[in-house]
């Protein structure tokens, strides 16, 4: 049940025929069916890989075994909070920061951020085509997170260029890759610095002077903790919900079926937009180091050595759902692990629900019948999977 994998950069096609930069679906089969468990040999990573539903959930609901702490390597220079943290001291900043994520403080944001989809949807709707994700899957959420973190909105470019730099280093070997991330995450705490710097001489109306009052057992924060939450939300509030809006768009264009639904029955994108995270997962795995010996369906796992859990692969698990193969918007029970699970279950799940639903809403009651660019094949990225070539067409009127 075990396998060794070897080289130094993916290929965009694999030994087996199989395309990764294409739909991942039939990847995860593979892997399930000939690699559940797999020894992991190359530059990018030792370790781990694991691709079962049942597996995965059990590696992410034992923090003890499988310790979060270290698992990342995204450029910071402390453990980042709380993605980094194990319990118990997990659950202390998660009570302080789960508040401001909360499903109530979530829908005062919702007409603000209404608003911003339909000016931004308005710019492109009479030209009859865009770039989704240049046009609306990146500005969107971008521009909510920077605004409710008190980050300049002008600087909007410049902040995604930087958090490209580590998600998606432009660079061959890991080596390359590492140095390049250290350096644009010493860019990141630099602007987080500036920021605070300016928190601190007068509060504003935004996250960061929030988290600058907070206690945390009556201990009040550091400026260091402030910065390695910040440095978190720097990197999740710019890419987390382009990448899941890049793949809904992609697989709706495809799918005129599925647009008709959510055109006339938009009561119903709700229960779709959880399908689609559960069929595309666009964060798809996560990292966590065994802190002891351990072993997952047989197969031993060493204490230290690093377990990548396969999130896209468990959602689509044939052993674990009915139908996985079929994208059902009907589907009655779908307790996806999109956002993950266990204690680090995503902080912000509740506001990119609001973030996709409203775009998905606001989308299709001004381009209500919309397909790729004829010659346009959607080429995903690897890690969090986003569309960036997402060449769109629709006839005004139509």
């Amino acid at each position: 049940m075990t396998a060794q994998s070897t080289g130094t950069k993916p290929p965009a096609e694999t030994s087996t025929g199989l395309d990764i930069a294409g739909p991942p679906q039939e990847m995860y089969r593979f892997l399930r069916d000939h690699m559940p468990v797999m020894a992991v040999e190359h530059e990018m990573m030792t370790g781990t890989s694991v691709a079962l539903h049942d597996d995965v959930v059990t590696v992410l609901q034992n923090p003890q075994i499988f310790s979060s702490d270290g698992a990342a390597e995204i450029g910071q220079v402390r453990p980042l909070i709380p993605l980094e943290i194990d319990p118990p001291e997990h659950a202390k900043y998660r009570k302080l920061l789960d508040p401001l994520f909360a499903p109530r403080r979530v829908a005062l944001l919702e007409p603000s951020t209404r608003a911003l989809a339909a000016s931004l949807i308005d710019a492109v709707v009479d030209q009859g085509h865009c770039n989704f994700h240049e046009a609306i899957a990146e500005p969107l959420p971008s521009q909510v997170f920077l605004t409710m973190f008190g980050l300049p909105v002008e600087r909007t470019a410049e902040f995604i260029e930087l958090k490209d730099g580590i998600i998606r280093p432009p660079v061959d070997s890991s080596a390359e890759a590492r140095e390049f991330r250290m350096a644009t995450g010493r860019r990141i705490y630099a602007v987080l610095q500036e920021a605070v710097d300016q928190r601190l001489e007068t509060r504003r109306d935004d996250f960061l002077s929030q988290f600058l009052d907070a206690k945390v057992e009556g201990t009040q924060l550091t400026v260091d903790e402030v910065l390695d939450i910040g440095y978190l939300f720097f990197l999740a509030g710019l890419d987390t919900v382009t990448a899941s809006l890049d793949c809904m768009l992609a697989h709706l264009a495809q799918n005129p079926e599925h647009q008709r639904r959510l055109v006339e029955q938009p009561e119903d994108i709700g229960a779709a937009m959880e399908e689609f995270l559960r069929w595309e997962t666009p964060v798809a795995g996560v990292v966590r180091v065994a802190v002891q010996d351990t072993e997952l369906s047989g197969c031993p796992i060493k204490a230290g050595s690093k377990v990548s859990v396969n999130l896209g692969s468990a959602n689509t698990d044939e052993r674990f759902w009915d139908n996985a193969d079929t994208v059902d918007l009907d589907r009655a029970v779908n307790k996806h692990i999109a956002f993950g699970g266990g204690v680090h279950r995503c902080l912000g799940s509740h506001l990119a629900r609001m973030e996709m639903r409203v775009c998905l809403d606001e989308w299709h009651k001004r381009v209500p019948c919309y397909e790729l660019k004829p010659g346009t094949t959607p080429h995903y990225t690897m890690g969090l999977r986003s569309v960036e070539n997402l060449q769109l067409v629709w006839h005004n009127g139509s």
